[in-house]
């Protein structure tokens, strides 16, 4: 899937929103609302973390409403109301937007690149979020991890334990060690973090392969979002320590 720099817009607007309010989250797909109507429904959760800091019950949530017939369940969680912040719980935004913003020129870091690619195949079993491809440089690859837990503005990563993004964490260090050029993408899918650190009490694992690819060449991005109930946007850059070690 390309995208045109020409084409693009580093912003997505949201369908219309459905305000509600979260009885709960279960089976990690699924969450409760009670819409203002008094009425009860379920929706989907695109979100397979923990979700820590963005589920409390009794929260205002927003939904949108799709009418699918093939879609099991007609709405689908898009955002909460945290006391800092809105937060973003759909995961499917961050690879979309980062794209989005990277073909708009909104990532300093990552300019000058012709086409942006998404979900490119790397080796027999695996996908990276994006590939930049420019005929004067080498090719960029970026994964994107979508981060929502904040307590007292930090922002951390994972919320679970996740093998899956430790393997990607491997295969950009391979593909640097391969000669190309390759960024590690966190976007805090909220607004109130001022600082990021990995997450060591959570995958512990996970923050070791960070340091350590972060010390073989793959360049660490990370940037939050602009974020209401209109549409969301890339902001600017977080500031990062990889040497914080998160209790």
């Amino acid at each position: 899937m390309a995208t045109n720099k020409t084409e693009s817009s580093g912003l997505i607007q949201w369908p219309e929103l459905i305000r509600g309010t979260l009885i709960r989250r279960y089976k990690r797909f699924l969450a409760d609302v009670r819409l203002k109507t008094g009425e009860t429904v379920t929706a989907h959760c695109p979100n397979s973390g923990s979700m820590q800091a963005c589920c409390q019950p009794g929260r205002p949530v927003y939904l949108s409403q799709h009418d699918n017939p093939k879609r099991k369940l007609k709405y689908t969680w898009e955002l909460i109301h945290m006391p800092g912040s809105l937060v973003g719980v759909n995961t499917q935004i961050p690879n979309r937007l980062t794209a989005q913003a990277i073909a708009a020129g909104d990532v300093a870091e990552l300019t000058g690149y012709e086409t942006v690619r998404r979900e490119v195949k790397v080796g027999e079993r695996s996908r990276i979020d994006i590939l930049l491809e420019s005929p004067d440089r080498r090719p960029c690859y970026v994964e994107v991890k979508n981060c929502t837990l904040v307590t007292d503005g930090l922002a951390a990563f994972p919320d679970a334990v996740t093998l899956r993004g430790q393997k990607h964490l491997r295969e950009l260090q391979q593909l640097v060690a391969d000669g190309f050029r390759c960024a590690m993408f966190f976007l805090i899918q909220r607004m109130d973090a001022r600082r990021f650190a990995p997450a060591d009490s959570i995958d512990p694992e996970y923050g070791r392969l960070l340091r350590q690819v972060g010390r073989s060449g793959v360049e660490i991005l990370v940037y939050d979002v602009r974020i209401d109930l209109a549409s969301i946007r890339l902001n600017a850059p977080v500031p990062y320590d990889l040497n914080c070690f998160t209790v």
